[in-house]
């Protein structure tokens, strides 16, 4: 009789040891005593752990069977829970082997008569005493687990920025890992900023970590001192606080998933429509008082007039709206652009959004590219299961795996969809031309915009006397983009030798041009 020997360990540390020899040793042994001829002997060195679904021993096996029909009678293990702790597999390999193929599949200890009528409830007790002890194993493991992370500990090997401790044989914490964590601020940093897509950062900041488990950090919430625990049994996923250091402030943590979720904050809406005839009034102050200027509109001689004031005392300053914002549109006019620098800060843009766009359309190539490997695997998981070769649960953990990562790849896609740069070039345009043209963009622009302008330019009030504006702070980018903005403060320039004087700028003389820096005015 022609029999072919099978040995298999249930742990890695049996595999280490002389576990398959003592096996082997046992079955040659009984093979002896029975006089059947040893065909071949396989050694499968996979441990219980992998819930029997890498078997490439037993694959070759039952090929040969199959390929050498007749010619092998047996296959022998040394006991049923070294061929299998899971009695679904046991009954579809008994159907392979002996059903189909004619070959019986034995233990040498504990032997089933598959000729009786009592096999299958010796093959379902035999099998299925290991089954449920792997079955009581593993819920111990995940409820010690589920309650480790209720309890906000790091329950498996800390992310990165982090490091595991051990305090004695069964205790360890988390704590920083300075070494990593001074990266992973910065990144997060960066991405919060906006200004960078997430794919450009990993790139300047943390190459070395791959893209996908990039965007798994920008989501874990470990980084802000919590953990999340997912659903397990009745209870809900939930986040609890942890006893680990954070990184991340949730300020930023939150910045960062509205950027990769494609949201972005609105603008608060103005409590108060203002007056566009006003605009000013939140900006001019009285030289005399210091009080800021007011405005409002009185009816007289058949029409209404708009006028701005000195909400200290009105015999200070009272001018019709319309002089003074024209005038403050000409005390502006004397911004000229500096064309270097602005075709230097159009040629940077243009090359950041470039190479940004480079980077995520890469990105989403490659996602894309994993995202069509794992529809592979799921329809070669669905052919396994349906020819029998894995069981239902083993089939619904790992298509369960697999979906989760379709899910993680289509997130990251479409926070990279969202993140496009393509919109800047009509931005820049307008930002160049409204550069340029100061003057008429005070006299036609919009309320608001004039409002948002006015405050980045201004951080300090504006003094007005009736006819002359004069500033003591604006801006320092200003010096950059224009020349002659010594002259918002009221300043011009004198030729070398000559001694500086500060006349103010009148509204009624600003028709003239602004003359370059460095000649008399």
């Amino acid at each position: 009789m022609n029999v072919i020997l099978y040995c298999r360990v249930s742990t890695d540390e049996q595999a280490d040891g002389c576990s398959l020899d003592v096996q082997e040793g046992y079955l040659k042994a009984y093979c002896g005593n029975h006089g059947f001829n040893v065909i071949d002997v396989y050694w499968e060195d996979f441990s219980a752990k992998h819930h029997d679904l890498r078997r490439p021993e037993m694959k070759k096996v039952y090929q040969y069977c199959k390929s050498h029909r007749r010619q092998v009678d047996k296959v022998l293990f040394l006991r049923w829970d070294r061929f299998t702790r899971n009695l679904e597999f046991a009954l579809t390999y008994k159907r392979k082997f002996y059903d189909e193929l004619g070959v019986e599949i034995n233990a040498i200890e504990s032997p089933i008569d598959f000729k009786g009528t009592e096999w299958s409830m010796l093959l379902g007790m035999y099998c299925g005493a290991a089954h449920t002890e792997d079955e009581k194993i593993s819920r111990r493991t995940k409820d010690g687990i589920h309650g480790t992370l209720l309890k906000g500990k790091c329950a498996n090997r800390a992310p990165r920025g982090y490091k595991n401790v051990r305090t004695d044989k069964h205790n360890t914490h988390v704590e920083v890992d300075e070494s990593a964590a001074e990266y992973i601020r910065k990144a997060f940093k960066e991405v919060a900023n906006g200004v960078k897509c997430p794919c450009y950062v990993r790139r300047q900041v943390c190459p070395h970590i791959p893209e996908s488990s990039f965007f798994e950090m920008l989501r874990n919430v470990f980084y802000i001192g919590k953990i999340r625990v997912h659903a397990y049994g009745e209870d809900p996923e939930q986040i609890v606080i942890g006893e680990h250091e954070p990184l991340i402030d949730e300020e930023t943590f939150n910045k960062v998933q509205d950027i990769l979720d494609g949201r972005r904050k609105k603008s608060p809406k103005l409590t108060k429509a203002i007056n566009p005839d006003l605009y000013l009034r939140k900006f001019l102050v009285c030289p005399q008082c210091g009080h800021a200027l007011t405005g409002a509109t009185s009816r007289g001689n058949g029409g209404e007039y708009t006028y701005y004031h000195c909400c200290g005392d009105a015999k200070h300053i009272r001018k019709r709206a319309e002089e003074v914002n024209e005038g403050f549109a000409k005390y502006v006019s004397c911004l000229k652009p500096n064309t270097v620098v602005l075709d230097l800060y159009k040629e940077v843009l243009n090359d950041i959004r470039l190479e940004g766009n480079k980077e995520r359309k890469a990105g989403i190539r490659k996602l894309q590219e994993e995202l069509s490997k794992i529809s592979k695997r799921m329809h070669s998981l669905e052919n396994k299961f349906l020819d029998g070769d894995i069981d239902n649960s083993s089939y619904q953990g790992m298509k369960e795996r697999l979906e989760n990562e379709v899910n993680n790849f289509e997130e990251q896609i479409t926070a990279l969809e969202t993140l496009n740069r393509a919109v800047v070039e009509p931005k820049l345009d307008y930002a160049i031309n409204l550069i340029s043209n100061l003057e008429e963009f005070f006299r036609n622009g919009s309320t608001v915009a004039k409002i948002k302008l006015l405050s980045s330019m201004f951080p300090d009030k504006i003094e007005y006397d009736g006819e002359k504006y004069r500033t003591n702070s604006y801006n320092k980018v200003l010096d950059l983009i224009y020349e002659q903005t010594n002259e918002l403060r009221g300043e011009e320039t004198k030729k070398e030798g000559e001694k500086r004087t500060s006349p103010q700028i009148s509204a009624q003389n600003r028709n003239r041009t602004c003359t370059p820096r460095g000649t008399r005015t």
